[in-house]
């Protein structure tokens, strides 16, 4: 589109053609007729006002892969959401079609690839990412910044259920919540069994939370030798200085940002890691992070995982944004192997209370990566 804007004629007649062209897909019109309207200039990004169907949202309800190909070809947008929040790739898994599901979700690793490689670049794509995903939230939910100079509040709900809360845009956010604890569980298992050193695994984890994994380290039959935490908010740290943890042996505690931290004598004396592990809050998993694990294992046998959460909320954001992840530890060198946690989904429910809702699915995608030998 070009950089004028567009009278009232020209928006009512995109307006039209968008309508038409989701039409003709409906009523399933010859694949020459809807090419026809697109090569007409039908805008493929048009949304009905009345329920959010797009033409990619059309053509998944008549499961037609050639027409699925040819939209996505020439730009159809991929994680585009109707007003009950349910994209393309959500209808075709309703309807079990996983040949039309792929389609839609590769272009959504394709799109998210490139914008993360050029942003890795300092360049800044005139395409956006999702909106739901990568909006330019400004409060403590999105902004690091932010998230650190606010306050956050600990507290346990009616179902004895640990939390804790940070107050962005008026509405308290779950920075972590007590239901993560078999999710943490398991990963701590799977992080430590057959990773055994008669003197003790040396331990990192970056961003302690409510400390349920670093609880879970300490719980081992042999508990870390070493055992680093990067924490830098002062209300967590307030936290862990009054629960003990600067007290208990073996612990070390760095306060502040991990990037202050990676290239220290202090952390790097350690002779690196058997187990590195990473949750910080507002802060994207293929970030620069992902790019020190190599330097940070002790070896082939080491093991990072991280949690797995991004796009949480949606099948397909879920699927985009995890193979992406393995893309981009792929590129550094690193082999993921994938586990599936299963999520009480009904209790999962009950516990949000008035909080965002930040994982929404039945099952939770556990990575572990270790380095390619």
């Amino acid at each position: 589109m070009s950089d004028h804007e567009l009278d009232d004629d020209e928006i009512d007649a995109l307006t039209e053609i968008g309508y038409n062209l989701i039409e003709k897909i409906l009523e399933r019109a010859p694949f020459d007729a809807v090419k026809e309207l697109v090569d007409s200039g039908a805008p493929l990004w048009y949304q009905d006002e009345e329920d959010g169907t797009s033409c990619l949202h059309a053509v998944a309800f008549i499961e037609d892969q050639k027409l699925i190909e040819y939209l996505i070809e020439k730009g159809a947008v991929w994680n585009a959401v109707d007003n009950l929040g349910i994209t393309a790739g959500d209808i075709c898994l309703s309807l079990n079609n996983e040949p039309c599901y792929r389609i839609i979700c590769d272009a959504g690793i394709r799109s998210e690839y490139m914008l993360s490689l050029l942003a890795s670049r300092g360049l800044q794509p005139e395409a956006q990412s999702s909106l739901l995903l990568r909006s330019n939230d400004a409060t403590a939910a999105g902004s690091s910044s932010e998230f650190f100079s606010s306050r956050l509040r600990f507290t346990t709900d009616t179902n004895g259920q640990e939390i804790c809360f940070v107050s962005a845009g008026g509405q308290e956010i779950g920075v972590m919540m007590g239901w993560e604890r078999e999710i943490m569980r398991e990963t701590v298992k799977q992080l430590c069994e057959d990773n055994v050193k008669s003197e003790g695994l040396n331990v990192l984890n970056v961003g302690f939370g409510l400390g349920i994994i670093d609880s879970l380290f300490q719980s081992l039959a042999r508990p870390p030798k070493n055992h680093c935490i990067i924490e830098a908010h002062p209300d967590v740290l307030l936290h862990m200085r009054t629960n003990g943890w600067y007290d208990r042996p073996g612990v070390t505690i760095f306060e502040g940002k991990w990037q202050n931290y990676m290239e220290s004598e202090q952390l790097l004396g350690f002779g690196g890691f058997d187990v590195v592990y990473t949750d910080t809050f507002s802060e994207s998993y293929q970030g620069t992070f992902f790019e020190h694990v190599p330097d940070l294992l002790s070896g082939p046998d080491a093991r990072f995982s991280f949690f797995n959460g991004l796009g949480a909320t949606n099948a397909l954001f879920y699927d985009v944004y995890t193979q992406l992840a393995e893309l981009n530890l792929q590129n550094l060198g690193l082999h993921v192997t994938w586990s599936d946690v299963e999520v009480n989904l009904t209790a999962l429910k009950e516990t949000w209370g008035e909080s965002r809702v930040y994982f929404g699915l039945n099952l939770y995608r556990l990575p572990i990566a270790k380095m390619t030998v």
